[in-house]
């Protein structure tokens, strides 16, 4: 429930003072579609860690690798903790489960005899295609389908969204 008629009732948090009822009523459809999107991008990421047997760390790490990968990136254990703003013991953790797990390879690197290239299996590769990869698809189509005005509506809206976070919540 995001309609401040009914949470805040008194105005104690979300002034609604000239604002009229058509702007409220649309601002809570907007909230609830926000809310909606959450949630479902929420049991999908839930879902495709479930699948893949993986934490949503962990998850963010197989990303990473992919992208680097595919950009003929090597990545080293420091690469992913800074990547993920993890500690190096963390990071350590973590790699030891996912190569456990059968989903990342640690091997030599190419140009640095002293550090390891972590790489991601293509058993893992073709998974996450399989899960995260066929979901960011659909979510590409429907933004390339946007008109310029709408992709303009939704960035600057998106945009704005972002920096109330940051400025509340944010560091520095």
């Amino acid at each position: 429930m995001h309609d401040p008629r009914v949470i805040d009732s008194r105005g104690r948090l979300i002034d609604v003072d000239g604002t009229d009822e058509e702007q409220v009523a649309g601002a809570v459809e907007v909230l609830n579609a926000l809310f909606r999107w959450r949630r479902a991008e929420q049991r999908v990421s839930e879902a495709s860690a479930r699948y893949m047997r993986l934490s949503a760390t962990d998850m963010r790490a197989v990303r990473y690798l992919i992208v680097a990968a595919d950009a003929g990136t090597t990545v080293t254990a420091r690469d992913i903790a800074e990547h993920l703003g993890i500690s190096s013991a963390s990071t350590t953790k973590l790699l030891d489960r996912m190569e456990a797990g059968g989903h990342i390879r640690r091997q030599p690197h190419p140009s640095d005899r002293r550090a390891l290239a972590i790489v991601v299996t293509d058993a893992t590769r073709v998974a996450a295609e399989r899960t995260i990869g066929r979901e960011h698809a659909r979510r590409f189509r429907l933004a390339a389908d946007l008109g310029p005005d709408e992709r303009a509506a939704v960035i600057g809206f998106l945009d704005s969204l972002s920096r109330t976070a940051e400025d509340e919540w944010g560091e520095g």
